[in-house]
């Protein structure tokens, strides 16, 4: 059989809600499976940070992933690497949130942990995604790489930013905003050229907004689910069931991945 590079969002996608794992469909588990024994690659595409993701990858099977919101690369479970975002900018981003009073928090390495400069990030958000770390006079030109920042505030004021111009952030909070990487596709080729694989025999699968990062005309085989944002739907080559309705399953079956 043809050996397939196969890309799966985990929200929406692989799993039925939020983060428990315990909402992945025996039939998502049995597709993969069965992808494994016929010899397909299998990797998570995610916004996610690699250190907050890589427990669900192992729980779901997989030993790949395109993680950070694409900027991160995992083969056979080492991190080969994640590209920081681009520092000057995150620093006059810095500095803009000080001159408007904005709290912020930054991520500097591969962990479940923002540092902080003082205790206004967590008193206006009390916030669980990440553990917060206070550093005294945080300053971003002291750090060599930054992936993530984080801003307080309450929508639309980021629109405000001038800084925030030309870079990837997303809201999936009231209290505050991410400013991270919004490009799978970038890790998606990344780990293609990586096994000089043909860019046509990848198949990726998606369902939010965020997913239309990786719906893009670089040749590979895009599947939205029955789920999925119409916008996603209209991207796609193929539409499966939704993710509580086998569409994991159906769509590897209808697109030839495994015998039934």
């Amino acid at each position: 059989m043809r050996r397939r590079y196969l890309f799966f969002d985990i929200d929406g996608t692989l799993i039925t809600g939020g983060y428990d794992k315990s909402c992945v469909p025996a039939s998502a588990r049995l597709a993969i499976e069965k992808l494994k024994e016929s010899g397909h690659f299998l990797a998570i595409a995610t916004g996610r940070a690699q250190a907050m993701a890589v427990d669900l990858m192992h729980d779901l099977g997989f030993r790949n992933m395109v993680s950070d919101g694409g900027y991160g690369i995992t083969i056979d479970d080492r991190l080969l690497g994640i590209t920081p975002l681009p520092k000057e900018k995150i620093v006059a981003l810095v500095r803009e949130c000080e001159e408007k009073g904005l709290p912020w928090g930054l991520q500097v390495d591969n962990s479940d942990t923002r540092l902080v400069p003082d205790e206004r990030f967590d008193a206006y958000t009390h916030d669980f995604y990440l553990k917060n770390r206070i550093v005294p006079g945080l300053d971003p030109e002291d750090y060599k790489d930054l992936y993530k920042m984080y801003i307080a505030c309450p929508y639309p004021q980021e629109f405000s930013l001038d800084a925030l111009k030309g870079m990837p952030w997303c809201r999936y909070h009231r209290e505050y905003f991410f400013v991270e990487p919004a490009d799978k596709a970038f890790g998606i080729r990344k780990i293609l050229d990586h096994f000089h694989a043909p860019y046509e025999d990848a198949i990726v699968f998606g369902d939010a907004l965020n997913d239309l990062s990786m719906f893009t005309p670089d040749g590979w085989t895009k599947v939205a689910m029955g789920n999925a944002a119409e916008e996603v739907k209209q991207k796609a080559d193929f539409v499966t069931t939704a993710v509580d309705k086998d569409g994991i399953y159906n769509a590897c079956l209808a697109l030839g991945l495994f015998d039934k």
